[in-house]
């Protein structure tokens, strides 16, 4: 398992809290320092078979500076994917990379599941 985050993000702090509770093995990377290249990403999103607006962080300083509210509807999925691949902090995190799935942000509930069918 790998799971990509953001070591001062209150949410990656509780899924990394709940895979060290439940003594899980993961790798960890941080989504600033080392941000998926476009593709890792691309894989990501591919195996996920969710929509690309699910893998943007629209709550972060970043996303606004950028205004990408009005930009990111007319926007394809490729050039998302580069956007995103270029600054960690525009990725929503934390993102829990299993053998079977990816999960976007924590939900104890997807953790417990995922865990189950490792």
């Amino acid at each position: 398992m790998l799971l990509i985050h953001y070591p001062k993000c209150s949410t990656c702090k509780k899924a990394k809290q709940f895979l060290d509770e439940y003594n899980i093995k993961y790798e960890e990377q941080d989504i600033k320092l080392n941000p998926p290249t476009y593709e890792k990403l691309k894989s990501y999103y591919e195996k996920s078979n969710l929509p690309i607006k699910k893998f943007i962080n629209t709550s972060g300083l970043l996303y606004k500076e950028l205004q990408l509210k009005n930009k990111i509807p007319t926007m394809k999925d490729e050039e998302i994917l580069h956007l995103l691949s270029t600054n960690g902090m525009l990725i929503k995190r934390p993102l829990l990379i299993t053998d079977n799935q990816i999960i976007i942000g924590f939900k104890e509930e997807e953790y417990k599941k995922a865990i189950e069918n490792e």
